[in-house]
């Protein structure tokens, strides 16, 4: 199946508000723990950017989650 940069952008960011989200944590605790801006937070989960690894791993982390498992998410076909 093949899914276009964007569209993985997009639900990646989905998957990670989620998560912050079961976690009970506020975009603002969420980039503390990662020592990120609200800002550039709220801007990968609304996909207005491509992050990098580095960052990824950090918010993994602060979820208590596997960095693999930040990218185990459901592609939709559009």
């Amino acid at each position: 199946m093949e899914i276009s940069e964007t569209q993985f952008l997009e639900e990646l960011g989905i998957h990670i508000r989620q998560l912050r989200e079961k976690n009970s944590l506020s975009q603002q605790e969420l980039a503390n723990y990662c020592n990120l801006s609200k800002v550039q937070l709220g801007r990968i989960e609304r996909a207005e950017i491509n992050t990098t690894v580095k960052t990824l791993v950090k918010i993994a982390n602060a979820l208590e989650i596997e960095p693999k498992d930040l990218l185990n998410i459901i592609t939709k076909t559009k």
